[in-house]
C-alpha cells in the first residue's frame, strides 16, 4: 500500500511541475549522514557532515559542521557565502522529483552546481532579510533559482498552507505556502503573506508594466511563479 503511495505521489509531482517552471518544494530538515558542501563569503570550500543547525525565525542562523579531515567549525550565515545540503527522509523523495522534471534548466548562475541539485540537494544562499524592524545576515532557501535574475523567492519556513489533499498520511496536492520571502534586486528580503499580497503587488513589481497589464486584474497568489517569470523577463 505505501509503495502505491509513494508511486501515486511522484507521478502527480511530475505531472503537476512538467508543465511550466515552479518554485521548488523546500526541504525542512538536513541529513547528517550526508556531505554538506560550504563555501565561505572569502571563497574557502568545506566538505563534511553537519553537525547542528540554529535558526532563527526558522531561517539558519549558523551551522555546525565537522569537515573531512575530523576538524569542527561553527559557521555564522555571515561567513557562509552558500551552501548544499541534503534533505533527510521524505524531503529527500519530494526533492528528487522536482529535479527529475527542471534539471535542464540549472545553470544559469555559475554559483549552482547542477550535480548536486540533480541529486536533490538544497541550496541555500546569504542574504540580508528584514524581520519585523530588525535586519539580519541569514541563510534563505531559494525556491526559484532557475529564474531568479530579478527576483528571488527564498522559504519562509513558518509559513501556513494553504489546504491540501492526500491519501493516509501522504499529501498528494495542494499545500502551497501562504507567505514567502522576496528579495527584489540587492535589497534586504522581506515576508509577505498572501492576505497582504493584493496590497503589495503594484509595489513588488512597479518596474514592469507587464506584470501589471497581464495580471493587475485579477491578482492570484497562485500565480506568483507567473508573476516572477514576466517581471525577470521584463524589458529593461
Amino acid at each position: 500500500m505505501i509503495k502505491k503511495q509513494l508511486t501515486l505521489f511522484i507521478c502527480l509531482l511530475i505531472l503537476g511541475q512538467a508543465s511550466a517552471q515552479e518554485l521548488l518544494t523546500p526541504s525542512m530538515t538536513f541529513s547528517k549522514k550526508k556531505t554538506a558542501y560550504i563555501t565561505l563569503t572569502d571563497g574557502t570550500e568545506i566538505e563534511g557532515l553537519i553537525k547542528d543547525i540554529d535558526r532563527k525565525k526558522g531561517l539558519v542562523d549558523y551551522v555546525k559542521i565537522k569537515d573531512n579531515d575530523g576538524k569542527k567549525h561553527k559557521l555564522d550565515a555571515d561567513k557562509i557565502a552558500y551552501m548544499y545540503l541534503a534533505p533527510s527522509g521524505f524531503d529527500k523523495l519530494v526533492k528528487a522529483s522536482n529535479f527529475l522534471t527542471d534539471a535542464e534548466k540549472w545553470g544559469s548562475d555559475e554559483k549552482l552546481n547542477n550535480d548536486l541539485l540533480n541529486q536533490g540537494y538544497v541550496f541555500l544562499e546569504n542574504s540580508k532579510v528584514r524581520i519585523k524592524k530588525k535586519t539580519r545576515t541569514l541563510l534563505m532557501q531559494l525556491l526559484n533559482p532557475t529564474f531568479s535574475g530579478k527576483i528571488k523567492i527564498y522559504h519562509d519556513p513558518m509559513a501556513k498552507e494553504t489546504m491540501s489533499v492526500g491519501i493516509g498520511p501522504v499529501k498528494m496536492a495542494g499545500g502551497d505556502a501562504k507567505s514567502y520571502f522576496f528579495k527584489v534586486g540587492d535589497k534586504a528580503a522581506y515576508k509577505i503573506k498572501k492576505k497582504e499580497y493584493k496590497k503589495e503587488f503594484p509595489i513588488i513589481w512597479k518596474s514592469c508594466k507587464a506584470v501589471k497589464k497581464e495580471f493587475g486584474k485579477k491578482i492570484k497568489w497562485s500565480e506568483l511563479t507567473k508573476h516572477v517569470v514576466t517581471y525577470n523577463e521584463c524589458a529593461k
